[in-house]
């Protein structure tokens, strides 16, 4: 059975959260066994929650047709071991169509992406993210990136009207209205941490009250993600700084030489330590050979 809406709440803010990539085989069509073994896999690591079809797991490439079947498979290899989120987005009506088939394929809880395309205006957001609340039962993260940027008035509004919304994740980077959202709700969501590779991020948002973030590194690394993640919130200052210096700011460097790879480069880790996850699909382009070399031995270095 899925979790309430203040279950999920809590488990949210309780640990590490991560989005597994998705599984595709060679031709690029969804590879169900090997997602399935995926989650088992990282299932075992005691992540607080992870999100099914989200942007890792390249939620903008994947067929309505394939949407239910991807959540599914992630409830169903995870169900009573950890909570799965499934990411919606798009236009307001298939944002609600992707809400109605992910509670009914067991998730236990949405978190809504930025919508297709376009800027919109924070009453446009506001009934965006209402109509998706209104449609499940379940909890509902709204996901501040991008083109959908709410105001804290707004995000007061939605919490006020949607006993279901329970979390903000920020994938902005604005303080401002990171702080101006927290003083205005308080206790009333669970905030999270939505940087790209947010363990750089981590401490400034830590400071902040931001209990948790996503890893994306979680998806091949999962030891050191969580070793991250307890060194943070135990106050272990001298391994933080260590995991940044040694592997998580060359990481980046390498992220940062072509658009797109904040996803490639989580499959490229995948497939180095024996865990591959197929191609990303176009338009994304996967890390080349020599990207591919420099990876791995910063991968190998963890171990030194």
């Amino acid at each position: 059975m899925a979790s309430t809406p203040e279950e999920l709440k809590r488990q949210v803010g309780s640990g590490l959260l991560s989005f597994p990539v998705t599984d595709f085989a060679p031709d690029l069509s969804f590879d169900r066994d090997g997602y399935a073994a995926r989650l088992d896999w990282l299932g075992g690591y005691g992540a607080a929650a992870l999100f099914a079809a989200g942007g890792t797991g390249e939620m903008f490439s994947i067929t309505p047709g394939e949407y239910p079947a991807i959540v599914e498979t992630a409830v169903s290899v995870c169900r009573g071991r950890t909570p799965i989120i499934a990411g919606v987005g798009y236009g307001t009506r298939l944002a609600v169509e992707m809400a109605q088939a992910a509670e009914r394929a067991g998730a236990d809880g949405l978190l809504v992406l930025p919508q297709y395309l376009i800027a919109a205006e924070q009453e446009g957001l506001f009934r965006h993210i209402k109509a998706i609340c209104d449609a499940v039962a379940i909890g509902v993260i709204v996901y501040n990136r991008d083109n959908c940027l709410f105001a804290a008035e707004t995000v007061a509004r939605l919490a006020e009207a949607c006993p279901n919304l329970i979390g903000y994740k920020d994938g902005a980077g604005d303080i401002e209205r990171m702080v101006r959202v927290r003083q205005r709700l308080g206790d009333r969501l669970v905030y999270v941490g939505g940087l790209p590779t947010a363990e750089v991020y981590a401490e400034a948002y830590d400071a902040m009250g931001v209990t948790t973030y996503s890893s994306a590194v979680f998806n091949f690394i999962p030891e050191t993600a969580l070793a991250f993640y307890g060194a943070l919130r135990g106050g272990d200052t001298a391994t933080v700084r260590r995991l940044l210096d040694d592997f998580f700011l060359p990481y980046i460097a390498i992220r940062d030489e072509a658009r797109g790879y904040a996803v490639s480069i989580v499959k490229a880790g995948a497939k180095l330590v024996g865990r591959d996850a197929g191609p990303v699909r176009p338009p994304l382009i996967d890390l080349n050979d020599d990207q591919m070399r420099r990876l791995g031995d910063l991968i190998r270095s963890l171990a030194a």
